[in-house]
């Protein structure tokens, strides 16, 4: 894991950048303009430094001439982030001592495999690393495993997608609930992973919903939430029949793994109950 420098003056670009790399088991430091983002640099070692090109008060092409000047940074790469408008800006940024770019809008799916692109190998997520090695606890999924995402924010859903898909995981999403409790009734998904806290129906109705149809009422379901579980809420999930309960933000490997012992679990139940 490594920690890694963002400077960004747009709040909705620097939350999402800092809920992506937290969820990967990075460490973000922020710095919301020119002047906070070198004083960030100086005090302390980054592994890597993502900064915005247009900053209030010194601009990206200023914060990379000093750091790129500064001995004690030698060697730590710096990434543009920024929407390129004009033909040469891709030159510009090179030549202003950028190491690369990751242009915007930050898309999620692609932002992590991007920004890992200029770490060390040691340095990267755990997804970079096969979940199937030998002595992985991570264990490959059923074949053609799908898995139903329900969540108001596509940013978690993104975020998702990100995490399963390289595992070999189909995933589907959908919402409201009541829909993805329809789709459920169509395509059986193998699992479910729903956040708990969204508008109108909630988590509480989707395991209520899925758990009182005798057709879906075998399919594991995870809940997640961003915000902490009281005890209450945790008996209450888990007496309406959620599998597992798991905080945001959500750290991969953890995922892969609740996800595979849902599965795991949940095969060796249907097979106990075929042979009765």
């Amino acid at each position: 894991m490594a920690r890694i420098l963002v400077i960004e003056d747009n709040p909705a670009n620097l939350d999402l950048m800092v809920y992506l790399l937290e969820a990967f088991g990075h460490q973000p430091i922020t710095a919301r303009d020119g002047r906070a983002g070198l004083e960030a640099a100086r005090g302390g070692p980054a592994d890597l430094v993502l900064c915005d090109v247009q900053l209030p008060d010194i601009d990206g092409y200023e914060v990379a001439r000093q750091i790129k000047s500064d001995s004690a940074m030698l060697g730590v790469p710096l990434v543009a982030v920024t929407a390129y408008a004009m033909v040469g800006d891709r030159d510009k940024v090179l030549a202003a001592g950028f190491d690369g770019y990751i242009p915007k809008p930050i898309i999620p799916e692609t932002f992590m495999q991007e920004m890992e692109a200029y770490l060390r190998p040691d340095q990267r997520s755990i997804l970079k690393q096969s979940p199937y090695t030998e002595g992985g606890s991570a264990q490959r999924p059923a074949a053609h495993a799908t898995v139903l995402v329900v969540d108001d924010m596509q940013v978690n859903i993104d975020l998702l997608r990100g995490i399963l898909e390289p595992s070999g995981y189909t995933v589907v999403a959908s919402y409201p609930v009541r829909e993805a409790v329809a789709l459920a009734g169509r395509f059986p998904p193998d699992i479910i992973v729903s956040d708990l806290r969204m508008p109108g129906e909630d988590g509480y109705d989707l395991l209520r919903l899925v758990k009182g149809n005798p057709a879906l009422t075998r399919i594991p379901i995870i809940i997640h939430s961003a915000w902490a579980f009281s005890h209450k809420e945790q008996a209450a999930v888990m007496a309406l029949g959620a599998a597992e309960i798991l905080p945001v933000p959500i750290e991969p490997l953890v995922l892969l793994e609740k996800v595979a012992a849902c599965l795991k679990h949940n095969s060796i139940e249907m097979a106990a109950l075929a042979e009765r």
